[in-house]
């Protein structure tokens, strides 16, 4: 939880200007809470190759077609840590990661992402929540590809995080392992604190792409009594938590990220 809260704290602090031709000053505005933010600019399965925006900032972040595309060293402070992260569109980013686990306390340094925020609709007033990504991956160090959802609030008192991992590279989540569930196309573990503030989707195979019914998932968790039925949407974002690049330059490529509400 400390993860997340530090991370939300940056993207609200990173709110103020934003530079779409270049280096960021330090952010731009929260991503514009919208319909399915499907702009022009998306063009799914395109790896970016001519970034319209670039930032090495801990902290930088580009607003584009109602998303948010933010580079999010949340925890660098304590630890050696170079990232740039570079975008075409909201939904053709990447991001070049220099980090380790010398410390082997397995901590998660960054999580660079796409994300759309929301001004807590109750999830009964929407008919479907759907979502499309697409990622690649260096298979080096430690991480975890993966959705970071915030329920009742934005890493606050209360709030709810539910992570779906796509993609799991020496990895672990939080909590024990409270389910096994077929949703959709296919089978999660699902890991859950004793809190049950924090849960977490593993897919049985790798997610490499895909689309995922978001309503399906958040009825399902509401079923086992693990957040309210009048539950608020705050935030959802895709991205990758980064623990270890084992000290060389690694690179993640996003190349399709989408969300359709009604």
């Amino acid at each position: 939880m400390t993860r997340a809260a530090l991370a939300v704290l940056m993207a609200l602090a990173a709110c103020g200007s934003d530079d779409s031709s270049g280096e960021s000053d330090g952010g731009g505005a929260a991503g514009e809470d919208g319909g399915g933010g499907d702009g022009d600019a998306r063009v799914a399965g395109e790896v970016c190759t001519d970034p319209v925006f670039t930032t090495s900032d801990p902290n930088g972040g580009w607003s584009d077609g109602g998303y948010y595309v933010h580079n999010n060293m949340w925890n660098c402070d304590a630890y050696p840590c170079v990232e740039t992260l570079s975008a075409c569109s909201y939904s053709s980013f990447f991001a070049v990661a220099n980090m380790n686990d010398d410390s082997h306390d397995g901590a998660v340094k960054s999580y660079p992402n796409v994300h759309k925020d929301y001004d807590a609709p109750v999830l009964s007033s929407f008919a479907a929540i759907s979502t499309t990504f697409a990622a690649e991956s260096p298979h080096v160090g430690i991480y975890n590809v993966a959705y970071d959802i915030w329920l009742n609030g934005v890493a606050t008192d209360g709030s709810n995080e539910i992570m779906i991992w796509t993609e799991n590279y020496n990895q672990v989540p939080a909590g024990d392992q409270a389910a096994t569930v077929t949703l959709g196309s296919a089978t999660w573990d699902v890991y859950r604190t004793g809190d049950g503030g924090y849960i977490a989707f593993v897919p049985t195979e790798v997610m490499t792409s895909g689309a995922i019914d978001l309503l399906e998932l958040f009825d399902w968790v509401a079923s086992q009594g693990w957040i309210a039925a009048d539950s608020t949407v705050g935030q959802i974002g895709y991205g990758v938590e980064i623990v270890s690049t084992d000290g060389s330059d690694a690179r993640f490529d996003f190349t399709d990220f989408s969300i359709t509400d009604r």
